[in-house]
């Protein structure tokens, strides 16, 4: 077994009633904390670059309430320093890894069945804020810190399950393999495995974050015929423009869809706000027999509203997509090869490298709308 260690790691204290500007209030304090060994089943990952998605703002903000004091941050990649066994899952000291951020136990109803996505076990880990394998490996002088989706990767190391880990090349640049653990995940399989979109078909993509913009490259790359994304940013509109998308503001969309969708809508529309009115907004401008997945994570308290006959009168689906029901080990290296045919040009998710005691004012950024993908080094 490993000796215990100190490593650095940005702790938030607790959930909501967290001010802006964040800059200022920093909710997000580096702290020295103590990190157990790996046990048998994790590795130790020393963090080489981690990406600012909104699903950590959504754990500041109070949107997604966590158990308090925990070590945020899980879209990230590093190398494996330490083994907990020595035949974890054909991993070996100094691979590259991608984490993903539910730990699935492969034992569940849901695992067997090919969907580690939604594995219970996993879930109840993470929403406890606990390892899988149960406990916690992170200490302050308090006692224990609370773990983040199994990941905990503003730090400069993280404990985490093997079956978080998915072994990628070397020479992946960390800035762009960090990318491919959530934004990449999450949008492209929203788009190739919860909608399983067709060659031909016609796409749109509401919100233009780091998944948002995910699931137009993955759209693009899949033969969507067109592709409409919406977004209050003029600069996001733009990129998307940029991508060979018509790009239109929440509020011009019911009046430009019938010219953009002569058919009578978009075939899929993907939801990535994280907000009712929006998704209500896409369930309504789907064609009849339209497909709306939803990827966005909105505050437990709204709720959404539909017209119950519309389900089968218009014959529309909604598809709640968690982790772009995803396989990470069989999906992580399929989407990589498409960035390496440069047929999914994921550097254009990226606005900034930034050292990790930025971390506040990144979290401005993000919340003020003026960033996609921000990573953060150790």
């Amino acid at each position: 077994m490993g000796q215990v260690m100190e490593i650095t790691a940005a702790v938030l204290a607790r959930s909501g009633d967290n001010p802006q500007p964040y800059a200022r209030h920093a909710p997000l304090e580096l702290r020295a904390l103590r990190l157990d060994p790996p046990r048998p089943g994790e590795l130790l990952v020393r963090i080489d670059a981690a990406g600012l998605c909104h699903s950590d703002l959504s754990v500041v903000n109070g949107d997604r309430p966590r158990p308090m004091p925990m070590a945020i941050g899980h879209e990230a990649t590093g190398i494996v320093e330490a083994l907990g066994s020595p035949d974890d899952g054909g991993f070996a000291i100094g691979d590259r890894v991608i984490l993903a951020f539910l730990p699935s136990c492969g034992e569940c109803v849901r695992c067997r069945a090919g969907e580690p996505y939604m594995c219970a076990p996993g879930a109840a880990a993470n929403g406890a804020g606990r390892m899988l394998r149960g406990g916690y490996r992170l200490h302050d002088a308090c006692g224990d810190v609370h773990h983040h989706l199994g990941v905990s990767a503003f730090a400069t190391h993280a404990v985490v399950d093997r079956r978080s880990a998915v072994k990628v090349a070397a020479d992946i640049p960390p800035h762009i393999a960090a990318l491919f653990g959530c934004a990449v995940l999450t949008g492209a399989g929203a788009v190739m495995n919860s909608a399983n979109l067709r060659p031909g078909e016609t796409v749109a993509i509401f919100g233009l974050g780091g998944v948002g913009l995910s699931a137009l490259l993955a759209a693009r790359a899949a033969g969507a015929a067109t592709i409409v994304a919406i977004d209050p940013s003029a600069e996001k509109r733009r990129i998307a423009q940029g991508l060979d998308a018509h790009a239109v503001a929440p509020e011009d969309a019911a009046g430009q869809f019938p010219t953009l969708f002569p058919d009578g809508g978009p075939d899929v529309v993907i939801e990535t706000v994280g907000k009712a009115a929006v998704l209500a907004q896409a369930f309504a401008l789907a064609r009849r027999g339209g497909r709306i997945v939803t990827v966005g994570l909105p505050n437990p308290a709204e709720r959404f509203d539909i017209a119950a006959l519309a389900l089968v009168s218009e014959g529309k689906s909604l598809i709640g997509s968690y982790m772009g029901s995803a396989v990470p080990s069989r999906d992580i290296p399929r989407y990589i090869a498409l960035w390496r045919a440069g047929r999914l040009p994921v550097e254009c998710l990226l606005t900034s490298i930034s050292p990790l005691h930025e971390i506040n004012g990144l979290l401005d950024n993000l919340a003020n709308g003026n960033a996609i993908r921000q990573i953060v080094v150790p």
